[in-house]
């Protein structure tokens, strides 16, 4: 039997559900494991961890919004993501982490051998947490790094720490899709990011949603994409005070150069020459409220539709 998933959002779990959830995963029988949002005890949260610490199917962990709620449980995650070799993708939106919590998380995290996606978001971090972050996107392309990461609605973080993302991520040799919305960045902190940008040669997806930007953002990022060469495909600046006309223009411009790419590929063989990920989501005004389809391919495809 092929492994299926588990999905529970906003319950008070109890023994018995805490029991079959281990019992799955033990028996290698979860690709995706949700439960965002539940409550559950420490001593119950501690099971789970031993069951995704001996699972080798499981692909997709979603720990979102408060699960992982004391330095107590991320110890244990850290001890259970040591131990595990399968996760691509890691959710923690909404967890209380700081930077402390991700200082001990961080060993298991950088040196994971599938992990690829990893959200964040919200996760109460500071310039330190950056810093750790940054360590999880390697320029040498030999090292295995993230291809996805979410750093939504983290206001700690200072132009210090954005500046030294924005350093990493020019140079990371495997970063396609960032998300940096609800972050108070301002115009001079997107400066910084579309010289990223114009120097990365792996992003494709860039959301800067709800980031204080305006029109002199805009213009930046649409001087970029007329005038350089770039592997960006998808500019989110909605919530922004940035015109429609200058959203419009950048989107057509980012449109005009993935038809370029289609073209070419299929000049060289026809469009199922070169297999390309994709990450998709709905964008919706509740920043609690995106809906993420993931695609992350190490050889087999990772699917899972998850919100968060």
């Amino acid at each position: 039997m092929l492994p299926g998933s588990i999905q529970i959002t906003g319950e008070a779990l109890s023994g018995a559900e805490i029991k079959d959830i281990c019992d799955s995963l033990k028996e290698n029988s979860v690709r995706l494991l949700s439960v965002r949002g539940c409550q559950l005890s420490d001593g119950d949260f501690g099971r789970v961890c031993s069951g995704v610490a001996e699972c080798h199917t499981l692909a997709q962990l979603n720990l979102n919004l408060g699960v992982v709620s004391n330095i107590s449980r991320v110890k244990q995650l850290a001890e259970a993501l040591t131990s595990n070799r399968s996760v691509h993708a890691l959710f923690l939106h909404g967890s209380p982490l700081t930077d402390e919590g991700l200082a001990c998380l961080n060993p298991s995290l950088s040196t994971h051998p599938s992990l690829v996606s990893l959200d964040l978001g919200d996760c109460m971090l500071g310039d330190e947490g950056l810093q750790l972050i940054c360590g999880m996107l390697p320029p040498d392309g030999a090292k295995s790094g993230l291809k996805e990461l979410t750093l939504s609605a983290n206001p700690a973080v200072t132009s210090k720490g954005w500046a030294r993302l924005a350093i990493a991520v020019a140079h990371s040799s495997q970063l396609r899709v960032l998300n940096l919305d609800y972050n108070p960045l301002g115009d001079q902190m997107a400066g910084m990011l579309a010289v990223a940008v114009a120097s990365s040669r792996t992003l494709e997806v860039l959301d800067l949603e709800g980031t204080g930007l305006t029109n002199q953002s805009a213009q930046i990022f649409l001087d970029m994409v007329q005038n350089y060469p770039t592997c960006l495909r998808m500019l989110i600046l909605a919530e922004n005070n940035i015109s429609t006309e200058l959203q419009q223009q950048i989107s057509d411009l980012l449109s005009e150069g993935e038809e370029d790419d289609d073209k070419e590929e299929e000049a060289l063989g026809g469009a199922g020459s070169r297999e390309r990920e994709k990450t998709i989501w709905v964008s919706q005004n509740n920043s609690s409220s995106h809906l993420v389809l993931v695609t992350s391919g190490l050889g087999d495809n990772l699917l899972a539709e998850t919100e968060m």
